[in-house]
């Protein structure tokens, strides 16, 4: 039942400005709001100032009173306490006494509890949520830095229902998993080969891919909201689909939900409130849309999974919706999707994987410092480029011209060749102004993009590594846990053998990562050094026409 909520009030903490057409209301930061209406969904609330003006503001740039927050929290709070402290061990688990005192740690059950109340809520209710609103990770030129009291652009990934995974930030522990005796079914194994460089996944014959295109804007709630919609053609039945950019963050949602113990999972581009209906913007998010999706289609496991084929090549929107409910359901999440992954192969020595997880741990940190090196540097080459250089070839292009201004009033005949040669001169200088802050977009663009990109992937492996040196720490315990008679010799046998399970998974997913690694950075310095030829090329060949005017004695 819907609260009464026009005497409520609110602070604003961060200046807006709403978008033309859009039904939004420009708000000051530190200006007191009147609610009309806190249940138009998709992280909006409509409001009222001071003067009368009535419109949406987003629901994260104000402060509700503390009395509207009780109001319209409480039942929320108390539904969402009730599922943080509890954890349930699956059937089968044999010795679950022996990590009682681990219990609140453990993240997997009270995450499915808390996406089990999430599931809950009417489809309609959370679905329409907003294709924006909130910030996400990931580098933006545009962004970067933004002044007086608008709201700062997180590095962290937020949206309605991924707040819930706050609780679940610690490293999971593997326990749970480490004594499941579990038979993979066929339709669900992901089996692990010994290839040349140890460990791998099984790749398709076919690699797939997809395409992002054709975004369309579309509105919702009588014309009041407006969304962009993307359409995504796989190459496996070329049938495009048409998603929007909250489809997307489900998407990254569930992929994180079920493999963000075992691989990285790349971040989305970022969210914006405002300006996201430019032409520029809609431009800039496809593009990183198309690289996220890219990548995603070229991990073996996520691309061959049931929720990525869903979003692919889902048929109707019936289809979608009873595809999305299957997909929140699903049991073999977290460390629990250890459980379909079948190696096959003999099991591996503890000792000798650790050694290698360190050395990976080691390679991975030093990556991670060399990029964000790299991003920082290219950062303030492009704003050196479109800002002082480009101001300094334009005073240079400009004192010619000057001098070339200054030499026609001599009245001295014979000298019209060289006083037009110095004008053509500074007109080249002007020219080759502009193509320097033109070039960035040609060549280091892409190369800023591949190493935001993993940026990402690298953020992600301390936590992978984290969730397997944890399961080794406890399969170190099993000799003293069976001596206290907390666990039998059959359940150590087991943790041994899950054990060597996850190590297969870490070190496909390390080969798969350095395989990717060195097929990129060879991809993007070629075009980033061809594009550096060219520019050079092109700058050499303006000034050589320049020289040619010049008489030569």
């Amino acid at each position: 039942m819907a609260v009464k909520e026009a005497c409520h009030q609110a602070q604003v903490l961060y200046s807006f400005t709403a978008e033309p057409g859009n039904n939004e209301l420009s708000v000051q930061e530190g200006e007191t709001l009147t609610l009309l209406n806190q249940s138009v969904g998709g992280g909006w609330i409509e409001a009222q100032n001071s003067r009368g003006q009535t419109g949406l503001v987003p629901e994260d740039y104000i402060q509700i009173n503390s009395r509207s927050a009780a109001s319209s929290t409480g039942s929320f709070n108390d539904a969402y306490s009730a599922t943080s402290y509890s954890t349930t061990a699956p059937q089968g688990v044999n010795g679950s006494d022996a990590w009682e005192a681990h219990s609140t740690e453990n993240c997997d059950s009270t995450q499915q509890q808390a996406l089990a109340y999430q599931g809950s809520i009417d489809d309609d209710e959370w679905d329409d949520e907003s294709d924006d609103g909130k910030s996400t990770g990931g580098y933006t030129w545009s962004q970067s830095e933004e002044g007086g009291g608008t709201m700062q652009r997180g590095t962290g990934h937020h949206t309605m229902k991924i707040s819930l995974n706050k609780v679940f930030s610690k490293t999971p522990n593997p326990e749970v998993f480490l004594l499941t005796k579990h038979m993979v079914k066929e339709n669900d194994r992901l089996p692990i080969y010994m290839g040349e460089v140890g460990p791998v996944w099984l790749y398709p014959q076919t690699q797939l891919d997809c395409v992002v295109a054709d975004p369309k804007k579309g509105t919702k709630m009588y014309g009041l909201k407006s969304y962009i919609e993307y359409q995504i053609t796989p190459n496996s039945t070329n049938r495009p689909v048409n998603h929007r950019y909250k489809h997307f963050d489900w998407l990254y949602e569930r992929l994180m939900e079920k493999f963000g113990c075992a691989f990285p999972i790349p971040c989305l581009p970022d969210k914006q409130v405002t300006g996201r209906f430019e032409d520029e913007f809609i431009k800039m998010r496809m593009e990183r849309l198309q690289g996220w999706m890219s990548r995603l289609c070229r991990h073996p496991v996520v691309a061959n999974s049931e929720v990525f084929q869903l979003f692919l090549t889902y048929t109707d929107e019936k289809d979608w919706k009873i595809g999305k409910r299957k997909a929140e359901k699903d049991e073999t999440v977290g460390v629990m999707v250890f459980t379909t992954m079948d190696p096959e192969i003999r099991e591996l020595d503890p000792t000798e994987v650790e050694q290698k997880c360190e050395t990976f741990s080691r390679f991975t940190r030093s990556m991670d410092d060399r990029v964000k090196d790299l991003l920082s540097v290219g950062h303030l080459h492009w704003k050196r480029c479109t800002g002082p250089l480009q101001k300094e070839y334009q005073r240079i292009g400009k004192a010619f011209q000057n001098l070339s201004s200054v030499f026609n009033t001599s009245g001295y005949q014979g000298e019209a060749t060289l006083t037009e040669a110095l004008t053509a001169t500074g007109k080249t200088y002007e020219e080759i102004a502009e193509i320097c802050a033109g070039q960035p977009k040609k060549d280091l663009h892409f190369l800023m993009e591949t190493n935001s990109e993993y940026k990402g992937l690298l953020g992600c492996f301390p936590d992978i590594i984290g969730v397997h040196k944890a399961a080794i720490e406890k399969v170190k315990e099993a000799d003293r846990l069976v001596a206290m008679n907390k666990i039998g010799p059959q359940d150590k046998h087991t943790m041994a053998k899950n054990l060597s399970t996850m190590s297969y998974a870490l070190q496909a997913e390390m080969n798969h990562f350095h395989s990717n690694r060195i097929y990129d950075y060879n991809r993007v310095m070629q075009l980033y050094l061809q594009e550096q030829v060219q520019f050079y090329e092109t700058i050499v060949g303006k000034l050589k026409q320049a020289l040619s005017q010049y008489t030569t004695f």
